[in-house]
């Protein structure tokens, strides 16, 4: 009996303090993507992805060019030159393997130059999701963009309006035309009005 009135107690303390929680969600893809720092961001991040697979694709054809200019003449060379020239061919692929793995591998270049181009960008919208989350007293704030599942979201814990004011950028024009390009969804955040 003792412990069934504990449990009780220890029960109805947790359910109160669960209910006192506020929580709420933002659409950060939809914040990010009106930001024009983010943008460049990007677009930075494309310039130097596309620069360094050029690079490593001439690596490649330098490899294939000397893999079949050796093909061609391996009937003519001594076992000698044969050798040195597939340590070559091997040599080579071996950098322009190392080469890619180097940009594009774990903590690479690319995940790098990322990470150096979106940072600022990332802690201005962190600084923004922080003031509003404690402007509104929020215990929660939850990405509705992020591979989090949310079924259904109530448009009264939308919160992405009030980051996006904080970071300056118009709210209405982007509703705009991004209501003329989808179609209106029941839970929907697409028309975008301050609370």
């Amino acid at each position: 009996m003792n412990k069934s009135l504990i449990l009780v107690v220890l029960l109805s303390v947790f359910m109160g303090t669960a209910q006192a929680q506020k929580v709420g969600y933002a659409d950060m893809e939809f914040v990010t993507s009106r930001m024009p720092e983010y943008q460049k961001a990007q677009s930075d991040i494309n310039i130097f992805s596309e620069k360094w697979a050029k690079e490593i694709q001439e690596k490649f054809t330098e490899v294939d060019r000397l893999q079949r200019a050796f093909m061609a003449e391996e009937v003519l060379l001594t076992d000698e030159l044969k050798r040195k020239r597939q340590n070559e061919i091997k040599e080579k692929e071996l950098e322009a393997r190392e080469y890619n793995n180097k940009v594009f591998g774990m903590n690479g270049m690319l995940f790098e130059k990322k990470k150096e181009l979106m940072k600022p960008v990332l802690e201005r919208v962190q600084r923004a999701v922080d003031k509003v989350a404690a402007q509104r007293r929020l215990d929660f704030l939850f990405d509705k963009s992020s591979d989090f599942v949310m079924i259904y979201t109530n448009p009264k814990h939308d919160y992405t309006d009030y980051i996006m004011e904080e970071l300056g950028i118009e709210i209405k024009p982007a509703a705009a035309s991004q209501a003329v390009a989808e179609p209106e969804k029941p839970n929907s955040t697409t028309t975008r009005k301050p609370k």
